[in-house]
């Protein structure tokens, strides 16, 4: 459904870099969103939160104090890994034509351009492949990183 709606938009209303950053913006954020709530949830019923609200802390107080902070690790770790998916939605739909305008480089179109020649000129697809590979998982990695460095049930 997201490569779906990003191709039906870029179809009607052209492709810009602004509405490329746009629509991976504005589709990504779903699944942060799940989580941040899950996390919202379940941070809502510990005690220290109950113990904040039985001293008579405020709403604002106990969303800046105590909820925030323990929800930023979540955000953290998961726009770490969409970055990865990001990435690669970004090369496909420069693999396509459909990506960002022509004098801008991409790696999605330059292993497009290199498909023609791919037998004898490898080096014009493979590199740029590669460059879409490392990154993507130096991202996830980094995701998992932080994941673990975060996680409070790490040293239980």
């Amino acid at each position: 459904p997201r490569l779906f709606l990003l191709l039906t938009c870029v179809a009607l209303f052209g492709n810009s870099v602004a509405l490329i950053i746009a629509l991976l913006g504005v589709t990504s954020w779903m699944a942060t969103a799940r989580l941040v709530r899950g996390q919202v949830l379940s941070l809502r019923s510990q005690d220290f939160i109950k113990a904040s609200e039985a001293l008579g802390a405020g709403g604002r107080l106990i969303i800046f104090k105590h909820l925030i902070p323990n929800t930023l690790t979540v955000i953290l770790v998961a726009a770490t890994l969409r970055i990865g998916g990001i990435i690669l939605t970004e090369a496909a739909l420069s693999f396509l034509g459909i990506g960002v305008p022509p004098p801008i480089p991409s790696w999605g179109k330059m292993v497009f351009e290199g498909r023609d020649v791919l037998l004898s000129a490898w080096w014009v697809s493979t590199f740029p492949g590669l460059a879409i590979v490392l990154t993507v998982v130096a991202y996830n990695l980094l995701g998992d990183a932080l994941k673990d460095a975060f996680d409070p049930r790490q040293f239980v």
